[in-house]
């Protein structure tokens, strides 16, 4: 389905608010998301320790975010796969695939990634680099966020569907050389879920939305690929009056997991602050993320699915 009748309606929309009220200003949409319980679940993914693949945490914290979205979504289904790094490791690897409205052909597609990085290269010495990074920003957020939404789904059913794909193994390898990076993305992109014929109206990828002073400028690939997601993303943040955090100008163009998918024909953007002092170290931690940024985020995902289905 084109974005043109949905930009076209919000539009018209806006315009009808205008000419009732005669206010320079349109009314703001109301939407409610609870911040503090996406920053609850932050913690919660931080509790596991390291969500490496192949490691402890890793199966704890996958097992959580399935038993999280079972009693919420229509359906659940785990994409279980091994994947051979280029040194010759075997890891076992986990996309997770939620479904709100099944029956809906007019669907919605939600990214984030879960994992966290074995090393934090970008840390100060050798002894820091040697570190795993915590991930508070870097994989909980996106995920902390998403649980959140799909509550809130359950307790409001989407008129359209939505479908939230969290992937694994983003965060492992190489991004220098592109190497054992995009795990999840790139195989759920050769293993289409519900189906090969599988193509949402828009999707959008969420990560590290959490970083406490917030800025969300737009994505080069994105930008190119799916302009009129961007339109809708940052203009349904405008309405809420979220401007000073979602910044409609291109800054930086980055691979990521909305990469591969764009690959295969989807119209999805990245919705990311690559501008967090703290990226791959050891001290992206639960005090450099808030409850404010989580709520302001989810708001607008929320509103996006709202406003799609008329609601």
């Amino acid at each position: 389905m084109s974005l043109r009748p949905l930009l076209r309606a919000a539009t018209l929309a806006v315009a009808a608010v205008l000419a009732a009220c005669g206010d320079p200003e349109p009314t703001r949409p109301v939407v409610a998301f609870d911040g503090a319980r996406a920053l609850g679940y932050v913690q919660t993914q931080l509790d596991f320790g390291p969500r490496i693949p192949g490691t402890p945490g890793h199966v704890a914290a996958g097992d959580w975010i399935v038993a999280q979205l079972r009693p919420l979504a229509d359906t659940v289904i785990e994409q279980r796969f091994t994947h051979t790094t280029a040194d010759g490791t075997a890891l076992p690897m986990r996309n997770i695939f939620a479904q709100f409205n099944r029956a809906a052909t007019t669907r919605i597609l939600y990214v984030t990634h879960w994992d966290t990085r074995p090393r934090s290269e970008k840390g100060n010495d050798a002894a820091e680099q040697a570190q795993p990074v915590p991930g508070a920003n870097d994989g909980a957020s996106g995920t902390a966020m998403l649980l959140v939404l799909a509550e809130a789904l359950r307790d409001l059913p989407p008129t359209v569907g939505v479908d939230l794909l969290f992937t694994d193994g983003e965060d492992y390898g190489d991004f220098d050389t592109m190497t054992d990076v995009l795990i999840g993305a790139r195989y759920y992109a050769e293993h289409i879920l519900p189906d090969s014929a599988y193509r949402p109206m828009f999707g959008v990828l969420w990560d590290m939305i959490g970083h406490r002073n917030l800025r969300l400028p737009q994505e080069a690939f994105s930008a190119k690929a799916a302009p009129e997601v961007n339109h809708l993303v940052w203009d349904a943040a405008a309405r809420l009056g979220h401007t000073d955090i979602f910044v409609p100008q291109v800054k930086y163009q980055i691979q990521d997991d909305h990469v591969p998918l764009i690959e295969k024909g989807f119209r999805i953007v990245d919705v990311i602050d690559l501008d967090f002092p703290w990226h791959h170290t050891p001290f992206d931690t639960i005090d450099k993320v808030s409850a404010r940024s989580l709520e302001v985020v989810g708001q607008v995902a929320l509103l996006l699915i709202r406003e799609a289905g008329g609601q």
